[in-house]
């Protein structure tokens, strides 16, 4: 097995476990500090995610692909002119922005979010900056070594840390009242990312040391000027739809809460209505997601090989088979989380509230899981401008809508869920336009109908069948679910959607790539 496929699977592990940890800490965090705690805590993150992401301007990507470059030269010298000038950029933006996030925190708390409550978690959370900005340099230069497992032990551990400690903050502060609960969530953050920096830094210094050994560096190094140009001509325009997605999510909670407050919602009532929205029905609609990142990632190298060899016709049965999988399983996830909303969410936060948002999300959250491959065609096409503009204008609809429907009577934190949606479908269908223009495909619409038609069948099956033919005491929600997945997958055969064939398309393309 290559280097480049065993980091690969590395990876798609890694980010699987990680999903599972991320959402088991939102799901104690809801449990112990409620809506309201959830609220305050996810009406922060936001703005911590935008300065990360500015501090961090894309340099991870950067940072491996010279290290790759220079590690293939045994040129241990530009190796550290890399790192060291990688440091200063980032460490410089995090001196910069963390005191300037410190002095607007009371602004940002009590004008912008609405909520005086939040200043606490905004606070707490704010040293994690410079931690990040460490942790993303050494994270680049680990990919660049290919050594993909110290990456993937460091994001475990920032997990675990964080889920350990969230009991014993939490707990430790909750009785000084809700919004020092949620900044002891911060805390625990904190913490995560630091013991996982640690864990970088270990094996970096003796990752360091082998290869000084092996070092054949002769050459003139070259300037800081010239090093920084090199990284940020690959870490500007790779990081462009991140700062897009950034923004737009550090833009949601202040859209969210001046409009609930404009419709006379109390800051508390608001707080709560956005805690069940992103603290409750996100996460769940977001764990499957993994599949579809996996599919992508193997997506990327798969079409790029293929078309390099310039045997296009293998390149639209990929990209067909990709789009189908994502298709076929995000329909399976969409009318199973439907059709179990309230038995999931009383499952897991112990509480039913976000039902019918839920519902309603889960249908249309299809969409979510048909963008990812779309995303990684206009990837292996070098379209990552266009995808950029396509996250622009999403992110502006989706804004424009959120406000719009929040302000009519009745609508509350449905308005929300509407413009949220409404975005999600307008960058899929930007997206799957722009991948016609480049790769001209056949659109099977019959394949498409008939994942519908499935879908339907099944939660007839589910609602009709199932209740009747069943004797009543093996109707619970356990037996229900199985019998929705293999009714589907049965249905799926008949009708084509599922192929022997995509058992084994991620082995396949990997071995061919």
């Amino acid at each position: 097995m290559s280097a480049f496929i065993k980091g690969t699977l590395i990876l798609i592990i890694a980010a699987m476990i990680t999903k599972v940890l991320g959402f088991v800490h939102r799901m104690v965090l809801a449990r112990l500090v409620g809506e309201e705690g959830v609220g305050l805590y996810m009406m922060t993150f936001p703005t911590l995610m935008l300065v990360i992401t500015i501090t961090q301007l894309g340099l991870p990507i950067a940072i491996a692909k010279y290290v790759s470059e220079a590690t293939a030269k045994k040129d241990e010298k530009f190796v550290q002119r890399i790192l060291t000038v990688s440091l200063l950029i980032t460490g410089s933006l995090a001196v910069i922005f963390t005191p300037i996030m410190y002095g607007l925190a009371p602004y940002l708390t009590s004008t912008l979010f609405a909520d005086e409550r939040t200043f606490w978690p905004f606070i707490a959370i704010l040293p994690i900056v410079p931690i990040a900005a460490l942790s993303a340099v050494l994270r680049g230069y680990f990919q660049g070594r290919q050594q993909m497992g110290v990456t993937a032990v460091g994001q475990i551990i920032e997990q675990l840390v964080r889920l350990v400690l969230l009991y014993a903050f939490v707990g430790m502060l909750l009785p000084m009242g809700i919004e020092f609960a949620a900044a002891g969530a911060m805390l625990a953050s904190i913490a995560g990312e630091l013991l996982s920096l640690g864990y970088l830094y270990f094996h970096f210094n003796h990752s360091k040391r082998k290869a000084k050994r092996k070092s054949l560096s002769t050459g003139e190094l070259p300037s800081f000027s010239h090093t920084a140009k090199l990284l940020l001509s690959i870490a500007l325009p790779s990081t462009g739809s991140r700062m897009v997605g950034s923004i737009a999510w550090f833009l949601e909670p202040i859209v969210v809460m001046k409009c609930l407050t404009i419709v006379g919602f109390t800051a508390v009532m608001a707080t709560k209505e956005y805690g069940v929205l992103t603290g409750f029905v996100l996460p769940i609609l977001l764990l499957p997601s993994f599949i579809t990142v996996s599919l992508s990632t193997a997506l990327v190298p798969a079409i790029s090989e293929a078309k390099a060899k310039k045997q296009f016709t293998t390149v639209e049965h990929r990209i067909q088979q990709a789009l189908r999988i994502s298709l076929v399983t995000g329909g399976l996830f969409s009318i199973l989380l439907f059709s179990h909303a309230s038995v999931l969410l009383e499952l897991l936060y112990h509480s039913t509230k976000g039902t019918n948002l839920l519902q309603f999300m889960a249908l249309l959250f299809l969409f979510y899981y048909y963008q990812g491959p779309l995303h990684a065609v206009l990837q292996a096409y070098e379209a990552a401008g266009a995808a950029m503009i396509n996250s622009i204008i999403g992110a502006v609809v989706k804004l424009a809508a959120m406000t719009f429907f929040m302000l009519q009577p009745g609508y509350g934190i449905t308005g929300a869920a509407i413009g949220i949606m409404i975005g999600l479908v307008v960058v899929t269908l930007l997206h799957f336009f722009t991948m016609l223009k480049l790769v001209p495909i056949k659109i099977p619409f019959i394949q498409y109908m008939a994942v519908i038609i499935i879908m339907v069948c099944t939660y007839f099956i589910h609602t009709t069948l199932f209740p009747s033919l069943l004797p009543e005491e093996w109707q619970n929600p356990l037996i229900s679910i199985v019998v929705l997945i293999i009714s589907y997958v049965i249905l799926g055969r008949i009708c084509q959607v599922i192929k022997r064939e995509d058992w084994a398309f991620a082995s396949k393309w990997r071995t061919r790539s």
